[in-house]
């Protein structure tokens, strides 16, 4: 439902489904290219933006499957157009192939999975957080990827403004992760003003048109190249295959090594910048809860709680999950006695934060793979547990 016309100086604060937000803000990202195929629990991205992008002037398209939807996205955004899909876990399945080759030709763009129970057809309508290692390994090969995870409707809209500046930042595919109870929670928000919406746009080469131009040469010292879009003039080649700075394929070693490292330093050396999280009294504590999505939730209750009753608990939200943020955990092993992970699957974040902390705290975990949201009694006991 539209809401009606504000005074210019009063704030556009809306009740709002946790999909809906994240269609809004990639319209107000400059987002007017979708293509997907119907999905629950993300099926409402698609339903608001089927009316919604032709009239800003954009193209909604349904194709036949997951897989072309991700071909149609990547076609658009060569042209230059700013483009997404949405999809929940067996759609996110179909579409990794096309990611790699993204990833690898540095096509920049957005991927929405709103995830729910698997494996397989799973659990359509109930919530899970256990395509977290599928988000950075689904496809084969070696790569990098940039995923956020919201865990609120306002993070959701926030977030989603973020993917796009992150996609055309460095060109690359990047995963907006969110969850079925984030996807349908409702919750009030205050919308920008466009004027007030950070939005990236796309580099232009910075050269004229000519034989000799090499598409994929990258910037110093960001490692971004600046690739021509389709119809402006420029003569390029883009390929799957490993390819040299002109954009032809190679098996040269030297070659290769040069362009999967570029690949995975232009992500890599911004991890401080790329890497968002939010941090609740984390200065005494003696026991961190660490978590993401819709899990972050339960995890900040107890946190609140907790300091109430006077017990030094402190609580690490992440938004962004890859690339992962080292540096958080180095710093909070050496000064806590234990960590707990709090995630909706069998343990996936878990096994970073041990890989981290090298034993300098101690790790545990309470994982839930049951379509059901963990509660903040259940992070209590856990808590029982690790004393």
């Amino acid at each position: 439902m539209n809401s009606a016309p504000k005074h210019p100086e009063q704030p556009d604060i809306r009740l709002m489904q946790g999909n809906r937000a994240c269609a809004e803000a990639a319209l107000a990202a400059g987002m007017r290219f979708f293509a997907g195929y119907p999905i629950t629990p993300s099926s409402e991205i698609a339903d608001f933006l089927a009316s919604a992008l032709p009239r800003h002037g954009g193209s909604f398209i349904q194709m036949e499957d997951e897989i072309a939807s991700m071909g149609a996205v990547l076609g658009a955004s060569l042209t230059g157009v700013k483009a997404m899909t949405a999809t929940s876990g067996p759609g996110f399945s179909l579409k990794q192939e096309l990611i790699g080759y993204a990833a690898l030709c540095e096509i920049p763009c957005v991927i929405v999975n709103v995830q729910r129970g698997g494996p397989s057809t799973g659990l359509p309508t109930s919530p899970a957080q256990s395509d977290v290692m599928q988000s950075k390994w689904g496809s084969h090969g070696d790569y990098p990827m940039v995923v956020l995870a919201p865990s609120s409707v306002k993070e959701t809209y926030e977030l989603t403004i973020q993917a796009f500046n992150f996609a055309e930042m460095l060109r690359t595919p990047v995963i907006l992760l969110s969850d079925e109870i984030t996807g349908h929670l409702y919750e009030k928000i205050t919308i920008p003003p466009p004027e007030a919406v950070p939005v990236i746009t796309r580099r232009s080469p910075r050269v004229a048109p000519n034989a000799s131009y090499k598409p994929y040469l990258p910037n110093e010292p960001d490692l971004v190249p600046d690739i021509p879009d389709i119809g402006t003039g420029f003569h390029f080649h883009t390929t799957g295959l490993i390819h040299t700075p002109d954009g032809f394929p190679t098996r040269e070693p030297e070659e290769v090594r040069a362009l999967i490292t570029r690949l995975h330093d232009k992500i890599n050396s911004r991890k401080h910048e790329i890497c968002l999280y939010e941090e609740r009294n984390t200065g005494d504590a003696e026991l961190i809860l660490c978590s993401f999505g819709a899990s972050s939730r339960s995890c900040f209750q107890v946190v609140e709680d907790a300091r109430k009753e006077g017990r030094k608990i402190g609580g690490i939200g992440l938004k962004t999950l890859w690339p992962f943020p080292d540096f958080i955990f180095h710093k909070l092993s050496s000064s806590v006695k234990a960590i707990l992970v709090c995630e909706m699957n069998c343990g996936h974040i878990i096994g970073e934060v041990e890989r981290v902390c090298e034993g300098r705290c101690r790790v545990e975990g309470l994982g839930k793979c049951t379509g059901t949201m963990i509660t903040p009694s259940e992070i209590e006991n856990a808590i029982k547990r690790i004393k």
